[in-house]
């Protein structure tokens, strides 16, 4: 087999992971994608003669590229119109079945590492999610396995604060979604108060094309009545359950398009979180389940 042939057969064994590396670090399919294509270009480029792990090399060019264009968007990101939300993606039951990537991929989570500094996510999502060591860390982020280490320790204490309080079981993630579709599909005010909580943050993403909350909406009651406010347009649509970002999710569709993608975060079994992103730039991704890999 020449070089070029082993290249892509490498590339291809670990595209699944690399894409998942820069999905977690910048929470957008498209954008991850293009970092996987110039992923391959410098790949294409190396003398594989010289790699001594493809994996580990192959990682390192994602997490560099990853750094780059989440410095670059993280200034658009300062112009969005609205609130931004990571891009939703369909995942295959695989991904719910690992515990920890399922959580790593939520979107409750891709929210807390939006608050993390680039270089902090990086090496967060490569320890706590990929468990790659800190040498091997120190090299891609381009620091000393010292200063990895203590960026670590501060980026898991960060995102312990904030992180959804213990692991949600599908079968509690599909009880509460099905009573939340339930009160939603009904406009019942009591219904969805049942299974909010009282401190419930409601985020909505249209990216100043299609109509969405500004601003968070905070408050269960708040929250439930704007939600039933929208009963007569979510009853022209078909709802469905899918798996989004390995949680239980509602997919709307209007005339047979995606329309809106409903996410919630769950603490202690009431809804803590509502995430509405209906910006159609976001919705590509939804044809198809994604392969995601630690």
């Amino acid at each position: 087999m020449d070089g070029r042939g082993g290249a892509v057969d490498a590339f291809v064994t670990h595209r699944n992971l690399l894409f998942t590396v820069a999905y977690e670090m910048l929470g957008s399919a498209a954008d991850a994608e293009d970092v996987l294509q110039e992923t391959w270009l410098r790949w294409a480029d190396a003398d594989l003669a010289a790699v001594r792990d493809q994996r580990a090399y192959l990682v390192r060019i994602t997490t560099r590229l990853s750094l780059n264009r989440l410095r670059a968007v993280g200034r658009r990101r300062e112009s969005y119109v609205g609130s931004w939300l990571p891009e939703p993606l369909l995942t295959a039951p695989d991904v719910a079945d690992d515990v920890e990537l399922a959580e790593s991929v939520s979107m409750a989570m891709l929210l807390v590492l939006e608050t993390l500094a680039p270089t902090e996510r990086a090496v967060f999502v490569l320890r706590e999610v990929f468990d790659v060591a800190y040498d091997e860390i120190a090299e891609a982020v381009d620091k000393s396995p010292a200063a990895v280490r203590q960026i670590a320790s501060r980026a898991r204490a960060h995102v312990a604060a904030r992180r959804p309080r213990g692991v949600v079981s599908p079968d509690e993630g599909r009880r509460v979604l099905s009573a939340f579709r339930s009160a939603l599909e009904t406009g019942d005010v009591q219904g969805l108060l049942d299974v909010l909580a009282p401190d419930v943050v409601l985020l909505g993403d249209g990216g100043g094309i299609r109509q969405a909350v500004l601003r968070p909406v905070a408050g269960a009651d708040k929250v439930a009545r704007l939600l039933c406010a929208t009963h007569l347009r979510v009853a022209t649509m078909a709802l469905h359950f899918a798996e989004v970002n390995g949680r239980p999710a509602l997919i709307l569709r209007l005339d047979g398009a995606v329309d809106t993608v409903l996410t919630l975060r769950i603490d202690d079994g009431l809804v803590s979180g509502v995430y509405a992103v209906r910006n159609p730039e976001k919705l590509s991704h939804l044809r198809h389940a994604t392969a995601l890999r630690r």
